[in-house]
């Protein structure tokens, strides 16, 4: 199975979308994106969280979440009734991970490991 990242789009903060919802609406949301994780089930790697900007960033990236599937076909599925496209102006970024020749992905980096070049 491949691994993709997915970064939620908005043009709206997170920080600032968090900090003018109501409780109500605040739980309409959480709610929306279990039901939606619960569908997703087996794919779901990391469902992530919301991001804030550090710093004079503006990004228009608010939150993200790890996805794996066999395919990017696949994976427009499980994001064509995701939430966030609930949101106005919200929108995804989709990015697989591509493997590094030479590299275990997700092993451990051993004590004292220095990068070439250092």
């Amino acid at each position: 199975m491949k691994k993709f990242l997915i970064l939620y789009l908005s043009p709206v903060p997170a920080r600032q979308q968090m900090a003018q919802a109501t409780p109500e609406q605040a739980k309409g949301g959480m709610d929306r994106w279990m039901a939606w994780a619960q569908q997703a089930g087996r794919a779901i790697v990391d469902l992530g969280g919301p991001l804030g900007d550090v710093g004079a960033t503006h990004s228009k990236v608010v939150g993200f979440s790890i996805l794996q599937a066999n395919s990017t076909d696949e994976i427009e599925r499980l994001l064509k009734d995701h939430p966030h496209n609930r949101d106005v102006g919200g929108s995804f970024e989709v990015h697989e991970f591509l493997e590094i020749p030479g590299m275990s992905r997700g092993k451990a980096v051993e004590p004292g490991f220095e990068p070439a070049g250092r």
